[in-house]
């Protein structure tokens, strides 16, 4: 008992000692030229407290103890520490900028990461910065033309709302999903693209060859690009085979935005500006002999009953100087154990034709929380609420669309209601485009909630061992609402022309949603070797059902379902389970040596045999030199390699005999479908070979990543035919191989750095060649409109984007299939080009894109020469004989030779420029961040192509045929105003 004594009174006079020895730090982080840098992050090593600079670049902390070390990082610069062993006021800690991006992590693994500077394959990352930095950005996929290589993008249409296609490193697939694996903040994410039912009207599909004609958006336009933190992009299967079965087409891995420890940040943003035309192409001038050529004598008599005026139409369709306006709040902030994000964002953007927009409000909270030391939680969520008018465009077999009724309607026919509101019939067609436009809806409304969550238990942390056992999943949870009504008072639609009005109401909600489970264990045993293993299991279950209503011979003008004639109702539900195990080993050796082994096991629903599960494996190996070298001026010498094998799903259902309804004398029932699913079928599978090399000199003020690659993807599947003995007429079956090789080159400098001006410089080239290696069925035809007009054909040995079509004498045509070869999608090359400079408190930022060659199937000047309405209809520049005009030469062509129709889609533009000043912190007592400027999007524009956009297509999230265009919703450019506050 006396001993106690002793020890409680030893206890109580030491106490204040140990319990308030603590030295208060406080100071500034400046970079190389003194500039302060405003949110960097200063945390004590080896524990959670921390802090985070303000605009000023100020910080103070509380140190317990007798000193420590602090631990400073920010974006775009290499990480640095600080001994503090005794208070301070005015510690200057000096960063310097990461000018290569080697400090930068980038992901490795499922549930780990590595500096950029040891990764051994190449790495597609586009930081928050360049995604909105410069101007602001309706959606994100928009937002990500030009700004990684490796990456095709087109766009299905101009309208508002989103809706492209990415191809990474080539064709990898042709009949299935060809768009990347989404993963956001670990929950996948779902982006379909589903049609509203508009081809009841337009009847696009009859003789298409895709169902993919009705404009639809993606639905990754959902996300908020205000949101993201950075997004990397793993084009290659090395990288993506983690991801095993969903992964072929790549991966996209979304990081949001997460606060940092230190006092509140409110960030405060608005832009406004106008969208326009991306280019004009103007009106054909007419005549009364032009007339009477084009229209004949009953022409004439309407084009004279008129006095010869004309109506400048293009302005009237496309000419609306759209109002865009983007708001956003952001607060961020935290403690040592608490971190919270939390953004808000609305947009309301006008189209540029009348009564087409995008609207668009976000919702996101970001909550990280360290429970104990040995638990740490982080929740995400996001709820986003859209509504989008995207018009009534690209092609149809009706002629009622706008953009084909627009083509076929001459400027001298009158199409204006009279003063009672009353449209006129169009003489000359089976629409009034200007009727549709003004009294026909087509609406999308999206409803969406993204959740995630991620708990963290540090089992062990030491010197030497780290094992983590990780739970992470998320729901991804969406309604879309689609509604297309066309009233009975249209001109296609009245007096027996079509229904006596129609309404497509359609409904689709999804429920995806994720879990993991997963161990990391990291070995240090202090003699420059790192072991990173790293195993777990996971679950994905998908189910997606859209209900289409389709009501015609309308109650006046009611547009409830219910008060129609005729009734009728299509289901079309996709519901698949996978799930897979994973396993991977890192080893580092001094940041020389760095090698990565790992393997997939996936098993779904969606394959033949649901429980058989295929594998993925995964190698890779870097080398940095630079160490051994030892050459001052040489920063970084990396050579890499990987190989990977991803996979990729069936079309849902391909393993069945689908049953079709039938009505047999009153009796209702169900017979087979004459395709013949197929119970062996296996998932697509890509193997690909990366070899690269990474060099920088001058503290990497000159860096270059060169990296080559050969993928090679086999047992493509295809709707093929059967011999009808087995009473199918067609059937599923795993028949193809392509090959893709191409090569990427990033080069990275800093040309100008001085004390008050800086210029980066990015330059970005890349290529890809694709060839068909194995075709167990005759070469066919697909995509696009027939041979007569140009289409896409799939041959052994030759590209799978190649365009043929019938010839004349002038053409080289193979005499076994009596077609030409007319051209290939895939362009030659294509190179971007971002420079950001600085000079004192201005900023000016430019991002410019080459692509060369590349073809379009280009039938809008077609349409538009069959209503005598091409702007180039009278030139003479496409005959080779210099004997007819443009138009007529195309239109002599048809059923002849596809030449016309094939044209080259090169392009030169400025996708994006800004220019912004930073307010003196003085001015607002160094409490605000102002910063103010101007930005414009795709005001530059080089192009030869006739027709008004060459990234434009009809089917832009086709696997083949992306590189077609009817009469699409045109392209835009903007400019906008911006203003943003940071306190």
């Amino acid at each position: 008992m006396q001993n106690y004594k002793r020890l409680l009174l030893l206890i109580c006079l030491t106490a204040p000692v140990w319990v308030f020895a603590q030295i208060n730090v406080s100071g500034t982080v400046v970079d190389s030229k003194n500039n302060p840098i405003q949110f960097a992050s200063v945390k004590i090593k080896n524990s959670n407290a921390g802090t985070s600079t303000d605009a000023s670049g100020k910080f103070s902390l509380t140190i317990p103890g007798k000193g420590g070390v602090l631990d400073v990082t920010f974006v775009g610069y290499k990480a640095t520490s600080a001994n503090v062993s005794a208070p301070t006021t005015d510690l200057v800690i000096t960063m310097q900028e990461d000018v290569g991006h080697l400090e930068e992590v980038v992901v490795t693994g499922l549930a780990s990461s590595t500096k950029r500077a040891n990764v051994a394959h190449a790495v597609g990352v586009v930081s928050a910065k360049q995604l909105v930095g410069t101007t602001p950005q309706a959606t994100v996929d928009a937002a990500l033309y030009g700004k990684f290589p490796g990456a095709t993008i087109s766009s299905n249409s101009g309208a508002p709302g989103g809706g492209i296609s990415i191809k990474l490193r080539g064709i990898t697939s042709l009949v299935g999903n060809s768009q990347p694996l989404f993963i956001v903040d670990g929950v996948y994410y779902d982006n379909s693209s589903i049609n509203s039912g508009q081809n009841f009207i337009s009847k696009a599909a009859n003789q298409g060859s895709t169902n993919f004609q009705e404009n639809p958006s993606n639905r990754i336009a959902d996300l908020d690009p205000e949101d993201i933190e950075r997004i990397e992009i793993l084009k290659g299967a090395s990288t993506a085979a983690i991801y095993g079965a969903r992964a072929s087409t790549g991966v996209v891995i979304v990081t949001t935005k997460k606060g940092k420890s230190g006092k509140p940040r409110i960030e405060l943003g608005q832009s406004i500006g106008w969208q326009m035309q991306l280019r004009k192409l103007g009106m054909r001038t007419w005549d009364t002999a032009k007339v009477r050529a084009t229209y004949g004598a009953s022409g004439l008599t309407l084009y004279n009953a008129n006095g010869g005026k004309t109506y400048n139409y293009e302005d009237e369709l496309y000419g609306v100087h759209g109002f865009m306006n983007n708001t956003r709040v952001a607060v961020s902030g935290g403690s040592d154990k608490t971190s919270y994000y939390a953004g808000m964002t609305y947009q309301d953007n006008q189209g540029i034709v009348k009564h087409t927009g995008y609207r668009k409000t976000s919702f996101r909270v970001n909550l990280d929380q360290a429970v104990t030391k040995f638990l740490d939680l982080s929740v995400n969520a996001n709820y986003v609420e859209s509504n989008a008018d995207r018009g009534y465009f690209n092609n149809d077999n009706t002629g009622t669309s706008m953009g084909v009724a627009y083509v076929s309607t001459p400027s001298w026919v009158s199409l204006y209601p009279d003063a009672n509101g009353n449209y006129p019939n169009n003489p000359l067609g089976p629409s009034n485009w200007m009727q549709t436009r003004d009294l026909s809806k087509h609406n999308e409304t999206v409803n969406r909630m993204l959740l995630g969550g991620r708990a963290t238990w540090k089992v062990i942390k030491n010197n030497m061992h780290d094992l983590k056992i990780i739970a992470l999943g998320g729901i991804d949870y969406y309604t879309l609402n689609t509604k297309e009504i066309f009233p009975q008072v249209l001109q296609f639609e009245k007096n027996g022309n079509g229904t006596n009005g129609a309404l497509l109401y359609g409904t689709t909600v999804t429920r995806n949603d994720n879990y993991s489970a997963l161990a990391v264990y990291e070995l240090n045993p202090n003699n420059g070797m790192i072991f990173t293993t790293q195993a777990g299991v996971n679950a994905i279950n998908n189910n997606l059902n859209t209900i289409v209503n389709t009501a015609t011979q309308l109650i006046g003008t009611q547009t409830n379902i219910d008060q129609a004639g005729a009734i009728q109702v299509e289901e079309n539900r996709i519901i698949s389970k996978d799930r897979g195990f994973f396993a991977q080993e890192e080893v580092n050796y001094k940041d020389m040596v760095i090698g990565t082994v790992g393997i997939r096991g996936d098993k779904s629903s969606r394959n033949g045999n649901a429980d058989k599960l295929y594998y993925y494996p995964k190698f890779s190996l870097a080398f940095n030199a630079t160490s051994l070298l030892d050459v001052k001026a040489l920063s970084l010498l990396k050579v890499r390699g990987a190989y990977g094998e991803a996979g990729n799903f069936a079309p849902f259902g391909a393993i069945y005999s689908p049953l079709v309804p039938i009505n047999f004398n009153g009796t209702t029932g169900s017979i087979v479908d004459v395709t013949r699913g197929d119970a062996n079928l296996k998932p697509e599978k890509q193997k690909e070979l990366e070899l690269g090399l990474d060099a920088g000199v001058l503290n990497n003020r000159i860096s270059v990543e060169f990296t080559w690659y050969k993928k090679d993807v086999e047992d493509l599947i295809l709707k093929v035919q059967v011999p009808t003995s087995t009473g199918f007429s067609t059937g599923w079956q795993n028949v193809a191989a392509i090959q893709n090789h191409g090569v990427e080159i990033g080069l990275n400098a800093v040309p100008v750095l001085t004390k008050d001006l800086r210029w980066n410089a990015q330059l970005n080239w890349w290529k890809n060649t694709a060839k068909v290696t194995r075709l167990d069925v005759p070469a066919f035809n697909v995509g696009a409109f027939g041979a007569s007009l140009g289409t896409y054909r799939i041959e052994k040995g030759k590209s799978p984007t190649q365009i043929v079509g019938i010839g004349d004498a002038n053409d080289k045509v193979d005499p076994l299939t009596n077609l030409a070869t007319f051209g290939n999608a895939e362009p030659d090359f294509n190179l971007s080009f971002n420079n950001n400079v600085t000079w004192k408190n201005f900023e000016l930022n430019v991002l410019m894109h080459w692509k060369q060659h590349g073809d379009n199937i280009n039938l809008s000047s077609l349409l538009s020469d069959f209503g005598g309405t091409s702007a180039d209809y009278d030139k003479k520049s496409l005959d080779p004989k210099g004997i007819l005009v443009n138009g007529d030469y195309r239109i002599a062509s048809f059923g002849h030779t596809a030449r016309p129709f094939v044209e080259d889609a090169s392009y030169f533009r400025v996708r994006e420029i800004g220019l912004s000043y930073t307010f003196p912190k003085e001015l607002f007592k160094d409490i605000a961040r102002v910063k103010i400027g101007f930005s414009g999007r795709n005001l530059i524009n080089v192009f030869k192509y006739n027709s008004y956009d060459p990234e434009v297509s009809n089917f832009g999230i086709d696997a083949i045929s992306s590189n077609v265009e009817v009469t699409p919703f045109p392209s835009s450019k903007s400019f906008h105003f911006n203003v943003s506050v940071t306190f």
